[in-house]
């Protein structure tokens, strides 16, 4: 190979470089598809649209063999038993609601967060965040 092709590559590599590091900042190679469900003030079941969202996750995670986390999170009134109930039966819902459509029950695993301070939106601690492969 002639000095002026690496000179080629070297300058086509160090030109894509920025674009490189900005995916590599924005995306971590770590971190597993994660998709959130919200729920309705103290309640622990789905409407239709969040249903169909958790439908849809569960196709993905059929695809896979890893673990599949659900996290359940509540806001902070109501009192830390409540809440750490509360966030539990979301999970649990979303679990059954995956496991019904076709995940496998071993490869769930539930982490009820309890209550958390509201974050920017109050409605953010009314979710549950289902990773998979993680």
């Amino acid at each position: 190979m002639s000095l002026g092709v690496v000179q080629m590559r070297r300058r086509h590599l160090i030109a894509a470089l920025p674009a490189v590091l900005a995916a590599a900042c924005t995306t971590p190679a770590s971190a597993p598809p994660s998709i959130t469900v919200f729920f309705t003030e103290d309640s622990a079941r789905l409407d239709s649209e969040a249903t169909d969202v958790v439908r849809r996750a569960a196709q993905v995670a059929r695809g896979g063999t890893g673990p599949v986390t659900v996290l359940g999170f509540a806001g902070p009134a109501g009192g830390a038993a409540y809440n750490r109930a509360l966030s539990e039966a979301r999970a649990q819902h979303v679990a059954d609601l995956l496991a019904q459509n076709g995940v496998a029950r071993e490869r769930v695993r539930i982490v009820p967060r309890g209550p958390v301070p509201f974050e920017a939106v109050p409605t953010e601690s009314r979710r549950v965040e289902i990773r998979i492969g993680s």
